[in-house]
């Protein structure tokens, strides 16, 4: 069992932060808190384990897969992210712990040090250029990728999830921005201010 985690309340660190209207081009939203694990596994071990706690771990690096409420990509030879509803977590690490027991691997539950969010819209990828250095087009960074980077001076773990409608019906791409708790408003604050000036470029 995670120790304490029925008697403490994670508040989301970006709650108390008055944010900068977002121009139409791109939509930013905080998500609420949830389960992260970092998972450690020989490739080997992986392979013949095959999922744990209900997500494939066969997964090329940097790359993810998700179901309905939870996800995991692999971010090394023999590291995986596994993220699922806050609720989920202890179900996920018992999950996990059954699966893998009498496997030599390494689970920390990270879910107080992360904060996610989403970045949609047309101009998401431009947004996203001003402090990312990855080519985010289509070709070499479609959907089902995921992978470390930069975002400013803050280290991120970026997604590039399903394209969404917009407000037209028109799809455009979505993103999912993985960082630490302690650089959370400098990255959203980061984002805000690209779209802002963006915005002010375009009009």
């Amino acid at each position: 069992m995670l120790e304490n985690r029925s008697i403490m309340r994670r508040e989301g660190i970006l709650d108390q932060v008055a944010m900068p209207a977002e121009p139409s081009s791109v939509a930013l939203r905080t998500l609420p808190p949830e389960a992260r694990f970092v998972l450690r596994l020989g490739a080997g071990d992986a392979t013949r384990n095959g999922s744990i706690a209900g997500l494939s771990l066969a997964l090329p690096i940097n790359r993810f897969g998700a179901d309905a409420s939870r996800l995991a990509t692999r971010l090394g030879p023999d590291e995986w992210l596994l993220i699922g509803p806050d609720a989920d977590a202890e179900t996920m690490h018992a999950d996990a712990a059954r699966a893998l027991a009498g496997t030599h691997h390494a689970l920390v539950d990270i879910s107080h040090r992360n904060v996610g969010m989403e970045l949609s819209g047309r101009a998401a990828a431009v947004i996203l250029n001003a402090g990312c250095p990855l080519d985010l087009g289509d070709r070499q960074f479609p959907p089902g990728s995921a992978t470390r980077t930069l975002l400013g001076k803050a280290e991120v773990v970026l997604f590039r999830l399903a394209d969404v409608p917009d407000r037209l019906g028109v799809a455009v791409p979505h993103y999912r921005i993985e960082c630490w708790r302690s650089f959370a408003r400098y990255v959203h604050g980061y984002l805000a201010g690209a779209a802002a000036e963006y915005a002010a470029v375009r009009n």
